[in-house]
């Protein structure tokens, strides 16, 4: 009898435990090897921003990069009267993520202001065709967090079951969607004002996890200071354990799946105006226009920087 209870025991153990997916750290960025891992890009802004965005050696020597102890600071100028666009930095991570991943990052402040479009997201080549998500994104004086999708056609999330904290602005994650303004993919606006900008700024941020995985899609979560889990906290990060994430994308038969998105990398970017915060600045109850404004008040963006104490990458 106690043998036939030990074996029930044993096996029943054996299921919990395949069952649950362990997650093994992979990569950090963090302190002064921070930008070791990333590349500069230097290329003409694809979203038509009102920017100029520098190579390495020219942000630090400007004082765009630099050290804070082991927080990582990347700032736009804000010094210089700028007629042809703000310096500014965008950087891509070296390696590249498909199949599974868990990407934190904590965050204690990100860039804020008029005319502002920062960004946190990953993206594959040849896009969309490697699927893109954008983990912190929006514009101007904006007060919550936007996750969102970019596919090729095919990838739907209507009719989907999901289960998050967000509201759904969109359910098609084709940029060409019918119906959808261009480009805009299926997108989900977080309900609470601590997720981006200043609101987040305020609490000293918090870690935002995003998961991919095959079978159970893309969540998002954002976790404030005071409440970031233990388990992250110790290097052993359950997202089964956690609430209930901002957004949700499952992946299920005849909607979506893992191959709309391969090869992603990691990106931090900070652009001004362009196809975003250009094309709604009127209606932001900012001044002036936005490329005047970005062009000619360099001091109205000391607060436009991201301070971040790492990015750790489990599979």
């Amino acid at each position: 009898m106690l043998k036939s209870l030990l074996t029930t025991f044993l096996a029943a153990n054996l299921l919990l435990s395949s069952s649950v997916h362990a997650w093994n750290l992979k990569q950090t960025f963090q302190g002064s090897s921070f930008f070791d891992g990333f590349t500069f890009f230097t290329d003409s802004d694809p979203t038509h921003g009102f920017v100029k965005y520098v190579d390495q050696a020219t942000a630090k020597s400007s004082g765009l990069i630099y050290n804070q102890g082991n927080k990582v600071i990347m700032r736009a100028d804000n010094t210089t009267v700028s007629p042809n666009g703000r310096k500014s930095v965008r950087i891509t991570s070296k390696s590249s993520y498909s199949n599974s991943a868990l990407v934190l990052l904590d965050l204690e402040h990100m860039p804020v202001g008029c005319g502002t479009w920062p960004a946190f997201w990953m993206v594959g080549p040849n896009w969309p065709n490697s699927g893109e998500i954008d983990i912190i994104e929006n514009v101007n004086e904006a007060t919550v967090n936007q996750v969102t999708l970019h596919t090729k056609n095919g990838c739907t999330m209507a009719g989907v079951p999901r289960t998050q904290t967000g509201k759904s602005l969109t359910d098609n994650c084709y940029v060409n969607a019918a119906g959808q303004a261009n480009n805009a993919g299926c997108g989900v606006q977080a309900t609470n004002t601590n997720t981006y900008g200043k609101g987040l700024n305020n609490i000293k941020g918090g870690v935002y996890a995003t998961r991919m995985t095959a079978s159970q899609g893309i969540q998002v979560w954002f976790f404030p200071r005071n409440s970031i889990p233990s388990d992250i906290s110790n290097g052993s990060p359950n997202p089964p354990s956690w609430p209930a994430p901002i957004a949700t994308f499952p992946f299920q038969s005849g909607s979506c799946s893992i191959s709309y998105f391969s090869q992603l990398q990691i990106v931090f970017d900070l652009t001004f105006c362009g196809d975003w915060a250009g094309s709604v600045y009127g209606s932001s109850g900012c001044p002036s226009s936005c490329t005047d404004y970005v062009a000619n008040n360099p001091r109205s963006f000391t607060n436009s920087y991201w301070s971040i104490n790492y990015v750790k990458v489990y599979q």
